[in-house]
């Protein structure tokens, strides 16, 4: 899955490039508590509005990320004529891009949520601010389940056998934490649910990182 093309190097700058603004952005949400659980929307308000600045922080390095995963997915498509199984790349590099675009799709209701959290006591804030919470999160599993689906056509370029491995037991991770919020019902996952889905997306993040790096290395 490498080749000597310009093109090439290009992806690995942007994978490596998402790999490091996500891993930023989860370093921020984790310990600081906006992981803005949609359970409690009234909690989300409060949250955003006492760490507005590190809110905004961390969707800025998260839509960096999916931004960098969408142009690397089109890159990756583009690049495909000239990859061996062709057509697993662009089907590949599409589903990157796709999954991208839903990231970003769930940032935009994140970036929402910062005017909903300035008036969190006026009427129907926290009805609109449950909506928005929950599409948001819906959103970003849906970009989930389509990194998994774009890693699975990934594993079957040539590669490393232990980089196929690598990938197809990140696939599996990933597939897990797509999972988890359909097992929690009606109620919505918990603060401590969603940050083992982090957990368990991170293989991904990191299989996508070192296929970045092998990119840029492999001139």
């Amino acid at each position: 899955m490498t080749d000597s093309n310009p093109r090439t190097r290009l992806t690995g700058v942007l994978l490596l490039t998402s790999f490091v603004a996500m891993i930023a952005g989860a370093a921020i949400v984790v310990p600081s508590g906006l992981t803005l659980n949609s359970a409690d929307p009234d909690a989300v308000l409060v949250a955003v509005g006492e760490q507005f600045g590190l809110h905004l922080t961390e969707l800025v390095f998260d839509v960096l990320g999916w931004l960098a995963l969408t142009a690397a997915g089109l890159v990756m498509s583009a690049r495909s004529a000239q990859a061996p199984r062709p057509h697993l790349v662009t089907l590949a590099g599409g589903l990157l891009a796709a999954a991208g675009l839903a990231g970003l799709l769930h940032d935009a209701g994140n970036l929402a949520l910062t005017q909903l959290a300035a008036d969190p006591t006026a009427p129907a804030v926290a009805t609109v601010a449950w909506a928005v919470l929950l599409t948001a999160k819906w959103a970003v599993n849906l970009a989930g389940l389509l990194w998994v689906a774009a890693t699975a056509a990934a594993v079957g370029v040539p590669m490393p056998t232990g980089l196929r491995i690598a990938g197809a037991v990140a696939a599996i991770s990933g597939l897990a934490a797509v999972a988890l919020p359909w097992t929690t019902g009606t109620d919505g996952p918990t603060v401590a649910l969603e940050q083992l889905g982090y957990a368990l997306h991170l293989p991904i993040m990191i299989w996508y990182g070192v296929l970045g790096w092998r990119y840029l290395r492999n001139r």
